[in-house]
């Protein structure tokens, strides 16, 4: 009997992904994998003193997870990762926001973490597979988009390597999020109607401008309109605004529709737009490390500039120094430095990279990092 370790989440569809593997005769273990430790991690960035309002609710999640496999009777070991999340993932997150981009840290946790030292543990356990209750499909070498394309996860999997991917089982590639939650009623699982997780794990529910100062200082400045240049407020904190933002901007009182453009790093200023305009669409951009999975390479394809967008057909220029430029017509809105490009031929997903810098008809956009 082939073992396969599992990683659970505490949430329904790492459960229910554990239910179809042993039903499938596979000896199922569990791996509950501790990401985030509040106190631990501001010792590490060398500050006791910081204070946070809540506590990642990762304890009830390992509760919540403990109770399936006894329900199962499947194994949970559980391991902490904080310090390698720490380096590998939020500090990353970290330099991003230093830099003016919008990170994707959920993509650099799995490329480091979920599929990397979750591996390394689970063969010390005795793996023949791993897997993960992520909405995707491995098929003939190749990672496809899941039969439930309103759930299809893909775009977080694209920085994984074809050696990343080998032996790993994704039990709900074919299934869809109603089955799942069916699937978990009939088995009277305590998970069956949770709630699914948004956002960012480590912030969890609380609010993202509290979280990130106790981490980053904020630093106020002008906002100007970028069509007027006149100054129109105030921002909080570049850090806090990406590119096509419009709620929650609280900016000097404005009530008319306006629209995040873009930043100047060097000079604090935050540009935006009364209404949807021509600042916030783009022709083309520079995509940076950049990941393929496989051995097709094409000139024309699919891409995703954030997670659940349509797909945008593109062209695809390969430079010599291993980046991308990717254009795209007509032109496409709110592509973001910082964000992932994610590249589909059809329904395979073959790679993917961080976008650089974004263009409009061949030029960089000088408003955009």
């Amino acid at each position: 009997m082939k073992k396969v370790i599992i990683g659970m989440s505490g949430g329904v569809d790492s459960s229910v992904a554990a239910i179809l593997l042993k039903n499938q005769g596979y000896l199922v273990e569990g791996l509950f994998m501790r990401n985030w430790d509040s106190s631990l991690n501001n010792d590490i960035l060398g500050n006791p003193t910081l204070k946070e309002q809540e506590i990642c609710p990762q304890e009830q999640d390992y509760n919540d997870a403990l109770e399936v496999c006894n329900k199962l009777s499947i194994k949970l070991h559980r391991i902490d990762f904080i310090k390698e999340y720490w380096d590998y993932v939020f500090t990353y997150f970290l330099d991003e926001l230093k830099k003016g981009r919008t990170p994707n840290p959920d993509i650099m946790c799995n490329k480091y973490i979920k599929f990397d030292y979750f591996v390394k543990k689970a063969k010390d356990l005795g793996a023949d597979y791993i897997a993960t209750g992520h909405y995707a499909k491995l098929e003939d070498g190749y990672l496809k988009k899941a039969f439930d394309q309103n759930k299809d996860q893909t775009y977080f999997l694209s920085q994984l390597s074809k050696e990343q991917l080998e032996n790993v089982l994704f039990p709900l590639g074919n299934i869809s999020k109603k089955e799942v939650r069916q699937i978990a009623e009939e088995y009277g699982l305590i998970t069956a109607n949770k709630k699914d997780s948004t956002g960012i794990c480590f912030i969890g529910e609380r609010n993202f401008k509290d979280f990130l100062m106790n981490y980053l200082p904020a630093k106020s400045g002008n906002v100007i309109d970028i069509a007027t240049k006149k100054v129109v407020g105030t921002h909080c904190g570049l850090m806090y605004y990406t590119i096509g933002q419009r709620k929650g901007l609280n900016i000097g009182g404005n009530k008319e529709k306006m629209f995040v453009v873009g930043k100047d790093l060097e000079n604090n200023v935050l540009y935006v737009s009364f209404g949807d305009n021509e600042y916030l669409y783009s022709t083309s951009c520079i995509v940076e490390m950049v990941n393929f999975n496989c051995e097709l390479r094409p000139k024309t394809a699919f891409a995703k500039f954030r997670y659940r967008q349509e797909d945008i057909e593109v062209e695809i220029e390969y430079l010599k120094n291993g980046n991308l430029i990717i254009s795209y017509h007509p032109p496409v809105k709110s592509v973001t430095p910082g964000q992932a490009c994610v590249i589909y031929d059809h329904d395979i997903c073959i790679g993917g990279g961080i976008i650089k810098e974004v263009r409009k008809n061949e030029k960089k956009l000088w408003y955009l990092l």
